[in-house]
């Protein structure tokens, strides 16, 4: 029987026209860096908004559990190269929504 899982759930708003500029540094910069230290098994996906606020972007990792996933990130910030990455993202968003998702008991478990 598999495990349950977390979801760190990170909305972005970002300035009008600077969408496509952070998704190639994600796809560039951002996702190898994040792979490397939080585990390629973490990055469940980027999502873009098609209806609504057309400048947010969604992120969504998963992580077994809220202390794995505050020793991940606290990890992450000490990485220089992630470091230099959230200094060019960061001008470009103007309102950032962070949630750490619980799951129901029903859900479906990793390794089902």
């Amino acid at each position: 029987m598999g495990t349950f899982m977390v979801v760190d759930y990170r909305a972005y708003t970002f300035k009008p026209g600077t969408v496509p500029i952070f998704l190639d540094l994600f796809e560039r910069i951002g996702l190898p860096v994040q792979n490397r230290v939080l585990g390629r098994d973490a990055f469940i996906g980027i999502y873009r908004t098609e209806i609504g606020n057309v400048n947010e972007v969604i992120h969504l990792w998963r992580y077994a559990d809220a202390q794995e996933r505050a020793t991940k990130r606290a990890l992450l910030y000490q990485d220089a190269e992630f470091m230099d990455y959230v200094t060019k993202v960061r001008e470009m968003i103007t309102h950032q929504h962070v949630r750490l998702l619980l799951p129901a008991d029903f859900n479906p478990r990793i390794g089902d």
